[in-house]
């Protein structure tokens, strides 16, 4: 369907409740839409369009206006559509979309949280990012509130978990689990062995990276400060940002910085797809693959430190291009890492299917259906392991993907082995892409100069395809060299949602390879639940609980 298709179908199906409605940049929708239309227009772009819906976040526009706003792709079309809904200022709220897409809910849930718009009707009405102790009325994201702003705890509060099912036992699971690499907080209602429901509870230390965009740094230091949203992949989300920031001001990077910028993106892809090859077998015990795969990783770190001067966070992008260029003289050391790293990686795909334990592990296990990765949105690994055909840099081309497109890995079971089959699939073709983008690279400049500051009110929206799949960036240009608003959504924001459809069923043993193939990105966390055993009472511990009691017990040093 194309753009203008599309349009008149939002025309014809909101009426008067459009505001406006028009194609920014080509394949990127924005519509204005009165706040009473936001079920009419979730429906027509998901179940209508049979759109994917891909976040929803609150904006402060300063003068007590607040918006509130949701984002489609319809992926086979290459199009965004993007609903904006202006809230009155005095009473914010706006219809729920979560009952009709279980996707929004946690969008909907942090547009409260830290902006202050309330969806009514939301079937969870907790609070997500705001601690339990964090004061009423108090929104992170509203421009009255200063960046480093630290409130007094609030007296009182209690954090509020599901009641597990009639009958069940709680097993809480963290927020400190040897098998897995940081912090989460699970709890899993039981019936013997068998789980039969869970609660998740995140964003226990959240680091306000979009307040600080929006209030410290300037577009040009965004980007190094985007590269620290994730340890591992980094990378995608300064290219993510730098790609939307230079939309909204009609800036294109040299086609040598496009390709620069996939080649990074891939060398990024494949370290961490081994990267999570190891982690999956140290969880279920097989520690000789953890040692191999890592042992095979290493040369890419090396050859990472060659190319752009640091093993990771590497510091390339800039808002217009990049920093550094990969010059001739480095191919062949590139291409020669790249040889032996396909050659051993095929060995552990060889030895896959023979291995038995692996497979009693995973083969089965874990299952996220179709049906149950389109409902939850799931991107990336996880998705394409379920059968779906999504990958952002196809649906959506960016940087030189166009040129060199990727070969898109799909398989059907949807249990754990997909999982793994899907990444290490991706990881020789993450190689051969490599080699093409070398092969084929431009000459030219690596930078577009920028010469004057971004007016405000421009706005954009990029995705980029990390290795655990989609992340996308929104930027509202402001005043003051900043955004006035910045969005971010990384890939595990929506995984993470879909822990309740695939942890049911399961036993205890198999949940930290089910988490694990999932390939989540948590947080830290500063609170502990703890189980009395002689009563089976519950017990939440604040931050200043532990800190009195490390205190008492070992001095106050």
């Amino acid at each position: 369907m194309s753009p203008q298709e599309v349009v008149a179908r939002i025309r014809d199906r909101l009426g008067n409740s459009l505001l406006s409605v028009q194609e920014l940049v080509p394949g990127k929708l924005y519509a204005e839409v009165k706040p009473e239309a936001v079920l009419a227009f979730a429906h027509l772009c998901g179940p209508e369009l049979g759109g994917r819906y891909i976040i929803g976040f609150g904006t402060d526009l300063g003068n007590g206006r607040l918006r509130a706003s949701h984002v489609f792709s319809l992926d086979k079309d290459n199009l965004f559509i993007t609903g904006h809904f202006p809230v009155n200022g005095e009473k914010p709220q706006i219809e729920s979309i979560t009952p009709l897409l279980r996707a929004a809910g946690w969008a909907e849930r942090e547009m409260r949280d830290l902006v202050g718009i309330e969806p009514v009707g939301h079937p969870d009405p907790r609070r997500l990012v705001l601690p339990d102790d964090w004061p009423d009325g108090v929104h992170p994201l509203r421009k009255d509130v200063p960046y480093d702003y630290h409130p007094p705890a609030a007296a009182g509060q209690e954090q509020k978990m599901k009641e597990p099912p009639e009958g069940s036992s709680v097993l809480p699971i963290g927020p400190f689990y040897p098998v897995l690499e940081e912090p989460a907080q699970l709890r899993l209602y039981m019936e013997g062995e068998k789980i039969v429901g869970c609660d998740y509870r995140g964003f226990y230390n959240h680091r306000g990276i979009e307040k600080l965009g929006e209030a410290v740094v300037t577009y040009n230091q965004i980007p190094f400060l985007a590269e620290r949203i994730c340890g591992i992949c980094g990378f995608i989300h300064s290219t993510c940002y730098c790609q939307t920031a230079e939309e909204a001001m009609g800036i294109e990077a040299p086609p040598r910085a496009n390709f620069i910028r996939s080649i990074v993106l891939e060398l990024e892809r494949v370290q961490s797809h081994l990267l999570w090859l190891g982690i999956a077998a140290h969880i279920v015990g097989f520690d000789t693959l953890l040692m191999q795969t890592w042992r095979i990783r290493e040369p890419l770190m090396w050859l990472a430190e060659r190319i752009v001067g640091a093993r990771k966070t590497y510091g390339v992008n800039i808002f217009g291009g990049v920093r550094r260029d990969i010059p001739k003289d480095t191919h062949q050391d590139i291409l020669r890492v790249l040889d032996q790293v396909e050659k051993e990686t095929k060995a552990v795909l060889d030895a896959l299917p023979g291995d038995t334990s692996l497979a009693m592990r995973l083969k089965g296990v874990g299952v996220i259906t179709k049906q149950a990765a389109e409902e939850f949105a799931v991107i990336g690994p996880t998705a394409r392991g379920s059968g779906l055909e999504l990958d952002a840099r196809v649906d959506h081309p960016y940087a030189a993907y166009a040129e060199v497109p990727p070969n898109v890995v799909v398989q059907q079971d949807g249990d754990n082995y997909a999982r793994v089959v899907v990444r290490v699939l991706e990881t020789l073709d993450s190689i051969r892409m490599i080699r093409e983008l070398l092969h084929k690279m431009p000459e030219g400049p690596i930078v577009t100069e920028v010469r004057e500051d971004p007016p405000p009110g421009r706005q954009g929206i990029s995705t980029v395809e990390a290795p655990r799949g989609e992340a996308i960036h929104y930027v509202l240009t402001g005043g003051d060299n900043r955004p006035l608003r910045w969005r971010v959504r990384a890939p595990t924001y929506q995984h993470l949602q879909a822990v309740q459809a695939v942890v049911p069923q399961l036993t205890v043993a198999d949940v930290p390879i089910t988490l694990g193939s999932l390939d989540p990105c948590f947080s830290c966390t500063e609170r502990v639940e703890a189980v009395q055993v002689e009563t089976g009472k519950r017990r939440v511990y604040t931050e200043q609980e532990l800190i009195a009691l490390s205190r008492k017990k070992y001095g106050p040093d």
